[in-house]
């Protein structure tokens, strides 16, 4: 069950992707294509736990698809969740062993049941853990680079693993938790103890997402929380007492900017909206391009689901067997 290094990760389209998804996955995701066999999907499986429109999820997931494109990720096998019957065939199985004690006990889970006075909590909010590890396991993926936020999904993945082979055998790789590499951990601008994410609505007051125009990253980041000191060092990076400026200072160094010489929150919020629509241009043009060429686009995806279909059959039929299915029994 040896492979080569591979590398997983899916990316939910819940929304337009913004500048933090850009500088904390995407970019990583590019710079590590050379050094691993890279797997990159759009979860829109994983986007059928809550209530969604179904068109705005074809819009949302061909977006994301480009983007992914657009970002760079040319040297990675990538595809749509969907499009490989594995994913979702492999989930039963692991749910087959996964007990509801504790999938229940997933935070996503009991975060959004505790408000759920109505009862409407959707029943693959509490499953979707089982295909996050049907995800990972699919691929046979030895080291799985994972945040705090995703630990206890991934320890539920090795759990299940586990498990799985020691009732029907030998079947799955047990992936080890790794700490990835420091990445852009991009705040909401107009509220920087919450992270920039995608899932609000369009024209968020602190969001900057990756198609905006420049005009408006210049009004998102002219809005920008800052704080009331003035003067010779007001400009500087301390997240407990100062976090929307630290936000503003690290976007720009992972923009490619500088804050040297800057004293004034007024030339920094110039000099962030600078570096922001630098790195941005050449993103929406390149989106552009593939937006007007969709064949390509779906060729791309299209080649990488068959590859993916390829590569996870052999661990889908084995588990399959293993738990006793895929056959008749013998005869008398």
């Amino acid at each position: 069950m040896t492979t080569t290094d591979r590398r997983l990760s899916l990316l939910k389209p819940t929304g337009s992707p913004t500048l933090g998804n850009l500088l904390g996955a995407l970019r990583p995701m590019a710079a590590g294509q050379d050094d691993a066999d890279c797997f990159y999907g759009v979860a829109d499986l994983h986007a059928l736990t809550i209530p969604h429109d179904p068109a705005r999820l074809r819009t949302a997931t061909r977006e994301l698809a480009t983007l992914m494109l657009a970002a760079g990720l040319d040297r990675s096998t990538l595809f749509v969740q969907s499009r490989v019957p594995a994913h979702a065939q492999l989930s039963y199985l692991l749910e087959c062993v996964a007990s509801v004690g504790e999938l229940s006990r997933m935070i996503q889970f009991k975060g959004k049941r505790a408000g759920d006075r109505a009862g409407t909590t959707r029943t693959s909010l509490l499953t979707y853990p089982a295909l996050m590890a049907a995800d990972i396991l699919l691929y046979r993926t030895h080291r799985v680079p994972v945040g705090d936020d995703q630990r206890q999904h991934v320890e539920l993945a090795r759990d299940l693993a586990l498990r799985f082979n020691r009732t029907y055998g030998e079947v799955f790789v047990v992936p080890e938790i790794t700490t990835p590499p420091v990445a852009a951990r991009v705040m909401d601008l107009a509220d920087p103890s919450t992270k920039m994410g995608k899932s609000g609505s369009e024209g968020a007051a602190g969001v900057i997402r990756l198609l905006d125009p420049p005009e408006q990253v210049r009004r998102v980041v002219a809005r920008a929380v800052t704080d009331s000191e003035t003067g010779p060092g007001a400009v500087r990076a301390d997240r407990d007492e100062k976090p929307g400026i630290t936000n503003l200072l690290e976007i720009l160094v992972a923009c490619g900017g500088s804050a040297d010489g800057i004293t004034t929150y007024g030339a920094l919020k110039r000099a962030v909206t600078d570096a922001v629509v630098s790195v941005l241009e050449p993103l929406q043009r390149r989106h552009a391009e593939l937006a007007a060429d969709p064949a390509y686009v779906d060729a791309v995806f299209a080649a990488g689901a068959q590859r993916c279909r390829e590569v996870t059959a052999p661990v889908l039929s084995a588990a399959e067997a293993a738990a006793g299915l895929g056959s008749l029994p013998a005869a008398g």
